[in-house]
């Protein structure tokens, strides 16, 4: 898979860069959270330090005074925004970090696909029903809903909501009233950070007219930015 102008994205390979500069200096290439406030935007880190990072992002980053940056093992970092250009920017650690523990990809919980929260109201057709349920998480491959109806493990379902294309899954896991999902379709990373920034961009806009929500939904992702895992 080929990542922003050619770099590949996965699997994360860091890279040591020889510089007696900046000995702890890595190019890491690592899918991230850019946490903006209490919202959550899929991002690329491209090259890192005990001092600071430097991103790759997919849309205009949004604004807001508290920012971090979180890893997929659940690390957390407090940034500040140092510069930005279009698709890049530059932050500084408010702490040093130890490098070597991001590289390691080590620390409190194990790593895995990244996953946003989100809250978006979802319709469920399953076994000739329509069930409503909410979207509570995001990720390439899966996501959580909360619903009162009750589903079964490995049941079959179709998904749709307004702004996201028709997405089928099967119950992967449940409890309490709330159920995992595995899709038969995979998100590519600049949709799924697309996708993200609108529905976050959607509940400052809540307050739409019958034609804005008419051109909003003219510009929803469309499924050809999913691409089948089969």
């Amino acid at each position: 898979m080929q990542g922003i102008q050619g770099l590949p994205i996965e699997p994360d390979q860091p890279v040591e860069l020889e510089d007696r500069a900046a000995p702890r200096f890595t190019l890491l290439i690592r899918t991230a959270k850019l946490v903006v406030e209490d919202r959550q935007y899929l991002c690329v880190v491209r090259d890192i330090s005990a001092s600071g990072a430097s991103i790759r992002s997919f849309h205009e980053l949004p604004e807001g005074k508290r920012m971090a940056i979180e890893f997929q093992n659940g690390d957390m970092h407090p940034v500040e925004l140092i510069w930005q250009k279009p698709g890049e920017a530059g932050f500084q650690f408010l702490v040093p970090i130890e490098v070597d523990t991001i590289v390691a990809g080590s620390g409190e919980f194990p790593k895995r696909d990244l996953r946003f929260d989100i809250q978006l109201p979802v319709t469920l057709n399953t076994n000739g029903r329509q069930i409503q349920a909410q979207l509570v998480n995001l990720s390439r491959q899966g996501g959580s809903i909360e619903t009162t109806d009750s589903l079964m493990i490995d049941q079959p379902i179709r998904m749709e909501a307004r702004g996201v294309p028709e997405i089928e899954a099967r119950v992967r896991w449940r409890k309490d009233g709330c159920y995992g999902l595995v899709f038969d379709t995979t998100f590519s990373l600049a949709n799924l950070a697309i996708l993200i920034r609108n529905l976050h961009g959607r509940g400052e806009r809540c307050e739409q007219s019958p034609t804005d929500r008419r051109a909003e939904h003219s510009a929803a992702i469309p499924p050809s930015a999913i691409s089948h895992s089969r």
